[in-house]
Parts: C-alpha cells; structure tokens; sequence
C-alpha cells in the first residue's frame, strides 16, 4: 500500500470483527460485565454528525473496557413509533411500516462503515410485535398490580390531526404539525401511576453518584416535592366550600380573591345555568394545557358573582373568579390569589381592577407599608430564605423567613381547626393514550357486559392491521372494523379493541432490559437480566434529561414489582453522561425577495475569514449554530467518511472539545485531523520497514509509560480530548526519537492500542504492520509501569533582578551547590553577568533559582 488508503483499510477490518464476532455478547463467568448503551435513534433515514459523537463516545468505552478484561454488552435498536411515520405516509401516500422498516435499513447502512463495536445480533425494532408484543404482555401485568388505570383528563386536542397531543408537540399554542389552535378536551385515557413513586423517585436520586447534577436537579424540580397549607374557603350564599392548596400561607393576610380552574366541578356546575359561564369555559378550551402555555397566555377571568369567607376573618369576604391560568391537575384546582407578592396574580389582579394588599416590606430597616411600584413594576416576592418583616402577620411575628413564616402560619392553622398541612408533589400520573395508528396497541376490549377486559396472552401481539389508509385526519383504526370489532376474550360476546395507542415514551422506557434478552418469549429472561443490568454507562442527550429518564426510572420500578426484573435494577442506570452537541456555521445570502436563504458548506469556499459561492457572491456567515435542516447546515458523515474515513471523522469529533459541551465541525478540522492519522500510519510503516535509528530507549519507554498512563486517564474520565492530545505529543515524541527499532516498534504498537477505540480501523493497520498477534480489538490494554511514571528530574525556572530569563533542569535530589553551579553556567545568566559575580544567588529548593546583579 502506498499510502493511507482509507477506503482499503476499513472494510477490511470491518470484515475481519464480523467474521470473528468480536462484538458479540454472551454470558461469562470469568469476566466482569460492563453494559454500555447510548439512546436509541429514531429512523429519520439519514444519521447525521450528532449521531456519530454520541455512538462514537459510547463505542470508545467499549472498546476500551473489552480490552481491560470486561464482558461487554454494547447493543443498538431503533426507536421506531411515532408520528412522523405517519406524517410521512399522509404526505406521500406510502405507509408507515415501510417509510420505517427503509429508514432503519439506510441507516443501519449508514452506521456500518463508521466501525461502531456493536452485537447487531441483539438489533430490535420498537415497531417490530416481537417487541411490543412483550410490552402489551407487561401492560396486562401492570393492570394486574394496579399501575395502569383509566379516567377522564383534559388533553391537549388537535382538531385537524384529531388527535391527543403530548405537551411537547404544542408549540405556541398550536398543534406542531397542523398548525391548528390547540383546544384543551376531556377524553377518557389510559395512566400509569407514577405518582405513587414521586417520594420513592425523588429520594433515589441522592444516590445516583454518577449523573450530572445538573440533571439531577432537573429530576428533583420536575417531581417536585413541596409542603403547604390545604384549607377550605366556607362560601357566603350557602354553596359548597372551596378546598385550597397553597405553599405560601404566610401570604394569605394577602389575599384579594379565590380562582378556580375552567375545569372545577363548580365552574362545570355554574356553566349548565349560565350561558356566560359556558362561553367562558369555551373560550377557555382553546390552548394547550401545559403550564408554560398557560402563563404565556393571555390571562382571563370571570367574576361568578360569587362569595368565600375568609378562614381568619369570618367578615373578610373574597369574590371568586374562573381563571383560565389555573390547572385543575394540580393541587385542588383553586387558588387564594395575594397579587402583591405573585407576579400572575398581581397581572390578573390589574387586568380586573382587584385589591393588591402588601404583607410583608422588601426590608427589615423599612417602615411603613411596602408599596407597588407603578407603570406596571413587579410583585415582591421575597426568597424563603430572607427574613422579611409583616405587615400582617398570620405567623404571628413580624420579622422571621419565609420558610419559619410557612411553618407557623401551618401550626395556627392546625391548631385553630381550619387547616392541614399537606405535602404534594408536582409529577402527575403518565397519560399514555395516543389517538393515532403508528403506536403499540393497547391490549384491551370493551365490553357492555364485562367492561375494560385485557386480551389473553395467548393471542398476543394484538398487531397493528396494515390494510389502513391515511387520506382522512385520525385514527385509522377506528375506521378499521375488522381489527375493531373482536369478540370480548371474557364472555364471548361482541366487543370493541381499544383504539388508542401508547405513547412513544413507553417503548423507550424498557428497550434497555429488552437488550438483554431480545428474542426470549417474555418481556425478559431474569437470568440475562440478573447478569447484565443495570446499564454501567448511559450516553445521550440534556433533551431527554427528565421525560425519558424519569420514565425509565418509574419502568423499572414497576417491571421488579411484576417480576421482570431484579430489585438491584430498580435504579436502571448507574452512570450517565450527557454530550453536547455538534454544531456548524451558517451561511447566508438574501434572496430576490428579501428573505433568508441557506447554503450548504459544500457550496461555499472560504478565504481569510469570509465565505464565497462559487459565482462569488459573499455569504454571511453565523458561527457555531446547532446544525439543522432549515438552515442547511448539515454535515452528511457519508460525504466524510467518502472523502476522509470513519476514523477521521470518529477522531475529530472527540478531539475538539470536552465531550459535554459542543463542537463546532469545520473542513479546516477535518483535514487537519486526517493528516495526523495519515502520519500516524506513515511513521508505523517506517519503523516496520526501517533500521535502527539510536539508542536512546529508555527516553523513549519513558514517554511511552506516560502516555499509557495520560490516555487511560483521560478514558475513564470521559476526558477523551485530552486523552487525544496526548496521543498527538506521543506521535511527536515517537517520530523524533532516537531510539532503537524494538523499542520504537513497541512504541508504535502502543500507541495503536492507545488510539484504538477513537480509530479502531487505523490501529488494527498499525498492529497488522508490526506483526501484532490477532486483532488489536481484542489484545490486553497496555499498562503503565509505575517506574517510568517518577521523575527523576525538575525543571528550575531562573529569575534574573526578579524577571524570568531561562531555566534549568536539575536531577530531583540535586545539592544547593549543584544546582548554584549550574544556574552559574546558563548561558542568559553568563551574559547577564558579564563576568561579574552576583550580589545574591537565591535556591529555593524545588521551586526557583533568583539572580541578583
């Protein structure tokens, strides 16, 4: 070979791990076993350079735990359900199996050339029955254990999809993919109880050492744990009292009106007699029902011309209002509103000319009563930590903090009779119903005579019919009689298949335990399970840092309780890295008609810092963008892998950047690091070829040591660009040295192994010029000897009338007189002397040598 031949090299040794089954996994008994996953992908049909951080961060674990003696578990599979499958075939009139089943095969494709250490024998599908066959077979066992229950809620509600829309898919209050305003509906849906776990959920979280803490927080603030005040407002015209939740009772000397949500029983009971009511409730129905929708949207009241009295103050009366910013899924479904120290509030309370009354001043020296600023200024509201003064204090003092103020103000409460204190959460429980066709089907019937019946599990998978069309909006399979209509699996009688779907969320929630087992008869094999869970690394995005995570968690839980997996698994993931993204500039131009248009970096030469189109026109150039297809953006790994290889792209993207943050891909990069690996296979082919150069091993041994040790570091701390930088001083060292050819073979052996789970291919050439015994993939990780890793000498900065001129480098225990000697002999030193003698030579041991003319 004459030269770095990329497109030689890869498919060899991709062919020689197939055939060898390097990747396999199996259970070992004389092995330590290490489980390493990165999120699944969802088949777009096309991976992107994103996809290559994360896999290839994933595969250099692997990798480098196969060669330290571990039974490595590194699966991959495909988040296949969904609805862009379904977007898909409305838009072109295919349908969603193929439009998936193709994707996966491209990108499958696509995946194969970058050399990913896989055991794509264990490759599932999420669409695939054998998978949600078992996942219909554990909602049955969740029905059984009463995990899954089914009422009514209000959803999200596309009425051009016609379908539920998950809080996420509601952006600005329409439906993500109609466009249409989203109208918020009570439909009956199914939910997993995963509020029975919040306390459970959030306490596990103090020992899960190994995960960011950043997302860590993320998790506790979702659950959301919180202790308040719950109390009842007695109504002035005789009605039913008004049950309240509040974490601020130190505020309710605040209080300017009772809101209840659209959807409290007494707003529902006021609409069926006043028609104002009902319009009101209407209009309230349009909008999402997500709480960052609700407090982006315009705030709207009605005054029901009803009355509450207040708990401290029987002659204290508070109107009550319908508020379309108050959920009914969240503590009672009313609030006691204090504007002054509520920023909402204080906007309602404006809106509709309400009371603001202060209870407490912005400072403890202030007097008087704190005043609202004018022209529309904030409300105070004062952290729980400070201590504030009140005004009007239920606690009972005036100067405490917040926290001690909630405290007192729940001991009056309770000591007086009219109140309790509650801790809530704020997790609600999984609706997981989907009204569209792409979803695993929820394994149940109706029945007039026996109701919700769950199918036997005999005749699981209840499969998806293909014979469905998609040229009318919702669900097809209620369109669809002959998979709808079945007899009920109890008494025999016509029944109904639950049309619903579940949420693509379920299927994510377990694929990690399916990966151990994939093709066995129940949702697991417990003795696989047993030896390969939990996860020891997960990989993947901050994006899925609470939904999909939490989920996860609350799965697992739930599979131990219906015996699918072991009690040491309830926690499924023992460490958890989050990588950042790969990013891109953005080049610009406008177009005839003033708007933006995007070129692809293909299309534009770059010169001194500014881009060109190949007619010369100049492109603005926006830095460092997350790469999207809008933007055009994108860098397509095929064209790199074409033109450079899969190790080049594998290096480059680890090497840039800490893995948790971005990096930003340019061409300059790119060839930059493909030149190195070409010098990298250059200098193994010199020194498999060449005589001996010197002497000098034991220097290069020693630098040798250091490396092994640097790089391992650098692995195990997820540190990979600096444990490449490493390799990059190494490769300088290894071509200048003068050392002998055994010594600069192992050298280069070494740094093969060094470099092999970033450039696996490039390193099994190495390996194979130098006469390496089988696949590098499966040799033992170097290790560094302790002896070379001592130095033996220090380096001694010299400070000439206190400027640094120079140094030196002494042996470790060198004398003071040794050292002044040579400090004397340095050639800045000489001529700054000139002769002369110094006024003063100062030998901090260790540390410095001063010279003082």
């Amino acid at each position: 070979m004459s030269g770095y031949d990329t497109k030689t090299i890869e498919p060899k040794w991709q062919k020689a791990w197939d055939e060898a089954l390097t990747f396999r996994a199996t259970r070992s008994g004389d092995k330590p076993k290490y489980y390493v996953l990165e999120m699944f992908p969802y088949p777009s049909g096309r991976i992107h350079i994103g996809h290559v951080r994360n896999y290839t961060m994933g595969d250099v674990i692997a990798r480098y735990k196969k060669s330290t003696g571990h039974n490595v578990l590194h699966p991959m599979g495909f988040d296949a359900f969904g609805m862009p499958a379904e977007n898909a075939a409305m838009a072109s009139g295919g349908h969603p199996k193929d439009w998936t089943y193709g994707n996966i095969d491209t990108m499958v494709a696509q995946m194969k050339p970058l050399g990913f250490g896989l055991d794509w024998s264990r490759m599932f599908a999420t669409c695939d029955p054998e998978y949600y066959g078992q996942q219909q077979s554990m909602f049955i066992d969740f029905m059984e254990k009463g995990l899954v229950y089914r009422k009514n809620a209000t959803v999200n509600w596309d009425p051009v999809d016609m379908t539920v829309l998950a809080n996420e898919q509601v952006i600005d209050g329409k439906g993500w993919r109609s466009g249409a305003e989203v109208e918020r509906r009570e439909l009956t849906q199914w939910f997993f109880k995963i509020s029975d776990f919040s306390e459970e959920l959030l306490d596990a979280i103090d020992g899960l050492d190994d995960w960011p803490e950043k997302v860590k927080l993320m998790q506790r603030n979702w659950i959301g744990k919180s202790r308040g005040l719950q109390f009842a407002f007695e109504s002035v015209d005789g009605g039913d009292p008004i049950e309240v939740y509040t974490t601020r009772p130190d505020t309710l000397m605040g209080a300017s009106f009772v809101g209840i949500s659209p959807d409290h029983p007494l707003a529902k009971e006021l609409a069926e007699t006043n028609e104002a009511v009902a319009a009101f409730r209407a209009e309230c129905q349009k909008g999402g029902t997500t709480e960052e929708a609700l407090e982006k949207a315009e705030k709207l009241g009605f005054d029901t011309g009803l009355k509450v009295k207040h708990p401290l103050d029987p002659t204290w009366e508070l109107p009550v209002w319908i508020a379309n910013f108050i959920l009914m899924d969240y503590g009672t479904g009313a609030i006691f509103a204090c504007p002054a120290h509520d920023q909402r509030d204080l906007d309602f309370s404006r809106k509709y000319d309400l009371p603001v009354i202060s209870t407490f001043a912005p400072a403890m020296g202030e007097a008087g009563t704190f005043i609202l600023p004018e022209d529309g200024g904030p409300a105070y509201v004062p952290p729980k930590p400070e201590t504030v003064r009140y005004l009007l204090p239920i606690a009972g003092g005036e100067a405490m903090t917040g926290e001690a103020a909630v405290d007192a103000a729940i001991d009056r409460a309770e000591k007086e009779g009219w109140g309790t204190g509650v801790t809530k959460f704020r997790l609600r429980d999984w609706g997981l119903s989907r009204q569209r066709y792409w979803g695993c089907p929820i394994p149940v019937v109706h029945c007039d005579a026996c109701g919700v019946v769950p199918e036997k599990k005999e005749n699981l998978p209840v499969q998806l019919p293909d014979d469905v069309t998609f040229d009318v909006p919702g669900n097809p399979l209620d369109r669809h009689p002959t998979w709808r209509d079945v007899p009920c699996p109890s008494c025999g009688k016509p029944a109904r298949r639950e049309t619903d779907t579940m949420d693509t969320f379920v299927d994510s929630s377990w694929y990690f335990a399916r990966f151990t087992a994939p093709r066995a008869e129940t949702p697991t094999n417990m003795t696989e399970a047993e030896y390969w869970m939990n996860v020891d690394q997960y990989i993947g995005g901050i994006e899925h840092a609470i939904l999909h995570l939490l989920y996860s968690r609350f799965f697992a839980r739930a599979m131990h309780i219906c015996g699918h997996l072991p009690e040491s698994a309830i926690e499924p993931f023992d460490a958890l890295f989050t990588q950042g993204m790969v990013t891109h500039a953005i080049y610009k131009t406008t177009g005839p008609d003033g708007r933006p248009v995007y070129h692809y970096p293909e299309d534009v030469d770059l010169k001194d810092g500014k881009g060109f189109l190949k007619d010369g026109t100049e492109v603005e150039i926006i830095p460092s963008a997350k790469m999207s297809k809008s933007k055009n953006n994108v860098v397509d790994p095929m064209d790199i892998i074409d033109r450079y290889g899969a190790d080049t792209a594998r290096w480059f993207v680890l090497s840039d950047s800490p893995p948790e943050r971005d990096v930003e891909w340019t061409s300059a990069g790119a060839e930059a690091a493909n030149k190195h690996l070409a010098r990298v296979w250059r200098l193994s082919a010199d020194i498999a070829e060449g005589n001996d150069t010197g002497s000098d091993d034991e220097a290069l041994l020693k630098e040798m040591h250091k490396a092994i040790d640097d790089v391992t570091k650098g692995i195990e701390s997820f540190g990979f660009n600096a444990a490449i930088a490493k390799l990059y001083a190494f490769t300088n060292t290894l071509a200048r040295a003068k050392a002998g050819r055994a010594a600069r073979r192992q050298a280069v052996m070494t740094l093969a192994q060094l470099m092999s789970p970033m450039t696996p291919h490039l390193a099994e050439e190495v390996w194979s010029m130098q006469g390496g015994e089988g696949l590098i993939a499966d040799a033992a990780w170097p290790v560094a000897d302790a002896t070379y890793l001592v130095e033996d000498t220090v380096t001694l900065p010299i400070q000439i009338n206190g400027k640094r001129r120079s140094e030196i480098t002494v042996s470790k225990d060198a004398d003071k007189a040794e050292v002044e000697k040579l400090a004397l002999a340095d050639d800045a030193v000489a001529r700054a002397l000139d002769g002369r003698a110094p006024k003063k030579l100062i030998v901090v041991p260790g540390r410095i040598v001063n010279v003082v003319i």
